[in-house]
């Protein structure tokens, strides 16, 4: 069995984006305490609304570093932790962007996740902003045996939003290198957030692992999407004011359970 439907079990999963408020480290943070009351009050709607796991990132630690500060890597620890020892029934997973999947390695062997997710894998890739990014897959699965955090899933995105290839080539064949170098699953998303992918993308993607809609994801699209993969990472349209809204959580579960 693979290990994403030995972790989430079948059906279409459903992983609810946790954006965490400014960290430590930033002039806006409201400190460790505020951030874990955050985390935790977006757990208890995600679960009461009945998603299968939660994705916490440092969406507000602005603007992104591409490799995280200690100061982050010790408070997304403590907060992932929380949010671990709180959660009833949840899988719990986490990202610090904006390219340091070691950092989220980390903070998940210390805090006791089971996954993280990493927008830069096998893809070669840039933004005016920060240039190219580097990625090195193997060097990665070789950092998480030797911390011994093997049973940490990893799921990856494939020509991810708001960049662009370095060496274009067909999203099948990314995701193909994702299977070869030892992804859990792989995200695909549209040009931004709130933007979806196309089904071809998301057919394009099945080459032998599960495929999660990155982005996008609507009540008005939610059935036609998910008909094409295996579930979705689900964000913007949930939150109000940087937080999940139980309003919008529950129309969007309503539509993805056809009702």
């Amino acid at each position: 069995m693979n290990r994403f439907r030995e972790l989430f079990g079948y059906g279409k999963i459903i992983i609810g984006m946790i954006h965490l408020p400014p960290l430590p480290g930033y002039p806006e943070s409201r400190g460790i305490r505020h951030a874990i009351r955050h985390a935790t009050g977006d757990l208890h709607t995600l679960e009461q609304g009945g998603v299968h796991g939660v994705l916490i990132e440092n969406e507000y630690d602005r603007p992104h570093r591409i490799l995280a500060a200690p100061e982050t890597t010790a408070a997304m620890t403590r907060i992932t932790r929380a949010v671990v020892q709180e959660s009833e029934s949840l899988r719990v997973g986490c990202e610090i962007l904006l390219n340091d999947p070691k950092a989220s390695l980390a903070v998940a062997r210390m805090s006791a996740a089971s996954f993280i997710r990493t927008d830069y894998f096998v893809d070669r890739m840039t933004r005016p902003e920060y240039g190219e990014f580097d990625i090195d897959p193997d060097g990665l699965l070789g950092y998480r045996t030797s911390i011994g955090a093997d049973d940490v899933l990893i799921l990856a995105d494939i020509q991810v939003k708001y960049a662009t290839m370095v060496e274009p080539r067909p999203l099948a064949e990314s995701a193909y290198a994702a299977l070869e170098h030892g992804a859990d699953a792989v995200v695909v998303t549209g040009d931004m957030s709130g933007d979806a992918p196309s089904i071809e993308d998301l057919r394009a993607a099945a080459q032998g692992l599960p495929v999660l809609v990155g982005s996008g994801l609507k009540p008005d699209n939610a059935a036609e999407l998910l008909a094409a993969c295996d579930g979705a990472i689900v964000g913007t349209a949930v939150m109000k004011g940087g937080a999940v809204d139980p309003a919008a959580l529950r129309s969007l579960m309503a539509a993805i359970r056809g009702g």
